[in-house]
């Protein structure tokens, strides 16, 4: 009964809105800093102005990247917008009205739009595959040569982006280490990313404002669509954007290779709710930044060939940015607009639970209850989550009593289906979490005197049992390394380095 509701309501969206426009980007330098404007409209009436903010730019960055060039890597951070307001209407065509797209770059956002958007096309039960669903055209035609304006950038610096996670703190730490001449990034950043920079010794970070348009909340709060976008993919163009302005050769983001897993399959595609952090993604970007967009800026991430599970370990080293980090989304849910964020661990959710369990085997107990605020392992409520995140695709809710001796309704049926698969978070891979829960367990049998709490009781009783190579695989886990990166030879020998570090 939902699925049919919600399929009427984007028939009709779609019907009453048929056209979403880019119409035109512009921008100036006020106080040291680029102030970027563009104007979207979802015909015929919605209007959309968001900004964006890149602070402390001296105007000679301005004047040495050039006129068409800036203008092409602007227009093009437009075009990242589109997703996060399209999706309020899913509108059947795309006009670009403010520069021009050649048949090949049609097709790469086209391809962008269904892989970033494949979380909101399964919750919203949308048939993104049927034919025409999409079509994006360009009102100018035209050569694009901005790219061959740039100047190269001789410079071996590198940009890395900043959240709150531990992932870039560990990122941050290693270049340091071999002494990289880094600088940080960081996007609307957190107080967690503003620690993280402060720690990690990062003095003077490009800061860029990302002002969001007040009626796409508006939209939300009065029932149109909304959903899942893939934010790593507009990480992606600001940060060449920034790189290309203040001089950096390198974009080092902190993606892994856990990425890579989806997590359920729909309308015969895989969903991944990650794939903007993935190397696939990885891959089609470099290869479109070179050719349209800046060709001697190098986008890479440095933490590709390992699972989190490695870089957990990594960051279990570094206990400075433990009473800092955070990285659960919930922290900073406002709902639309109508509540505050918490801006602490939830302790109830899939990453909370994730990042407790992959911690776990390699921080002291006492000082990851501080880090939480309790031991997750002793919460019977998350029982569901890690059964997801061990299982993933296999996983199906148990019936519960109601539910037991009779069909189930359209509704039960609707709550089951959004439960199968691993959770739509930034979570490892159903294999390494089950390595994590085992590491997890081991730690704490290996203490007598101590209970095991009720997920690692469970995990003994009910899981363990399945699984008889269990030690072997974890060890293979911890020792893996993924060939398919972007490293340059110099870089995957300090990453390496690390990694075969014992202890």
């Amino acid at each position: 009964m939902q699925n049919a509701k919600l399929q009427f309501k984007v028939q009709n969206l779609r019907k009453k809105y048929p056209k979403f426009v880019y119409k035109s980007y512009s921008y100036k330098i006020s106080s040291n800093n680029l102030k970027i404007f563009f104007n979207f409209q979802i015909e015929p009436s919605v209007q959309f102005n968001p900004q964006i903010t890149i602070e402390n730019i001296d105007k000679s960055r301005i004047k040495r990247v050039g006129d068409k060039a800036l203008n092409n890597l602007i227009f093009h951070l437009g075009l990242m917008e589109i997703p996060s307001y399209w999706k309020t209407t899913c509108s059947p065509e795309i006009v670009i009205k403010a520069g021009s797209l050649n048949s090949e770059q049609i097709k790469w956002w086209k391809d962008l739009m269904m892989k970033g958007l494949g979380q909101f096309f399964f919750e919203n039960k949308i048939n993104f595959r049927k034919p025409n669903f999409l079509k994006i055209k360009t009102l100018l035609i035209r050569p694009n040569r901005a790219i061959a304006e740039f100047g190269r950038i001789h410079s071996k610096k590198i940009l890395v982006p900043v959240g709150g996670g531990k992932d870039s703190a560990v990122t941050l730490e290693l270049l340091k280490k071999a002494k990289k001449d880094i600088q940080c990034f960081s996007l609307n950043p957190t107080e967690a990313a503003k620690n993280i920079m402060r720690i990690g010794g990062c003095k003077k970070p490009i800061i860029v404002r990302r002002k969001i348009d007040k009626k796409l909340l508006e939209l939300n709060r009065q029932g149109f669509l909304n959903g899942h976008t893939p934010f790593s993919a507009y990480l992606a163009f600001l940060s060449v954007l920034a790189a290309a302005i203040f001089g950096y050769k390198y974009v080092a983001l902190s993606n892994e290779r856990s990425s890579n897993e989806g997590n359920v399959k729909y309308s015969g595609e895989i969903i991944n709710h990650q794939w903007s952090k993935s190397f696939d993604f990885e891959q089609k970007f470099r290869k479109y930044s070179k050719k349209y967009l800046a060709k001697d800026i190098e986008y890479f991430s440095f933490l590709r060939p390992l699972y989190e599970i490695q870089i957990a370990k990594l960051f279990s080293k570094y206990r400075k940015y433990f009473s800092v980090f955070l990285s659960c989304n919930e922290a900073y849910k406002t709902a639309s607009g109508t509540k505050k964020p918490t801006r602490k661990w939830c302790g109830n959710c899939p990453k909370c639970l994730f990042n407790f369990t992959i911690l776990f085997p390699f921080v002291d107990e006492e000082k990851l209850i501080k880090i939480f605020g309790k031991n997750l392992f002793d919460n019977k409520d998350l029982l569901t989550t890690m059964l997801q995140l061990i299982e993933g695709e296999k996983f199906k809710p148990r019936m519960t009593t109601s539910t037991r001796s009779a069909k189930l309704s359209r509704q039960s049926r609707d709550v089951e289906a959004a439960l199968r698969g691993k959770p739509f978070e930034c979570v490892g891979t159903v294999k390494e979490s089950l390595v994590a829960l085992y590491l997890s367990w081991k730690k704490n049998r290996g203490r007598t005197s101590v209970r095991l709490p009720f997920l690692l009781s469970y995990f003994e009783d009910k899981i363990l049992p399945k699984y008889s190579r269990l030690e072997k695989e974890s060890k293979k886990i911890m020792n893996s390394w993924d060939k398919q990166n972007n490293l340059s030879k110099e870089l995957e020998k300090i990453l390496k380095k690390e990694v075969s570090k014992k202890g």
